[in-house]
């Protein structure tokens, strides 16, 4: 297995474990369908997340989270929604992100961010 897939599993197994910590239920790893891929989906409450992992050695290329950006987030989206069809949930729904960030020496650093972004209906609101 190529070293960045290394990374990023043990950074999805330190995200799990993160939630898991916080209250959080991991429904899923890796869901795929098709063409669709969730890194996590995760209940609490009435809540289904969808938590998308990025993980790095280092901050030097900044943020994990950056990584996010409008393509990735639409493929989140169709991903969700192949999901719930798929699994017929009705609860709420939302997308969150976890930066993991691994230091050779020390303790991984986990930044969860919540509501990390909301799906739109169109490219251009208005």
């Amino acid at each position: 297995m190529a070293e960045h897939n290394l990374t990023g599993s043990l950074g999805e197994q330190l995200a799990c474990r993160f939630l898991e910590e916080h209250g959080f239920e991991v429904l899923e790893r890796n869901w795929r369908q098709a063409r669709h891929e969730l890194d996590i989906v995760a209940r609490k409450g009435g809540e289904l997340i969808i938590v998308e992992v990025k993980t790095r050695s280092s901050d030097q290329h900044g943020p994990p989270e950056e990584a996010v950006k409008k393509g990735k987030r639409g493929k989140l989206v169709k991903g969700a929604n192949a999901y719930i069809l798929a699994t017929g949930c009705e609860l709420a729904l939302r997308f969150d992100i976890i930066s993991v960030i691994l230091h050779p020496t020390g303790k991984p650093y986990i930044h969860h961010i919540p509501d990390a972004f909301y799906p739109t209906l169109h490219e251009r609101p208005y």
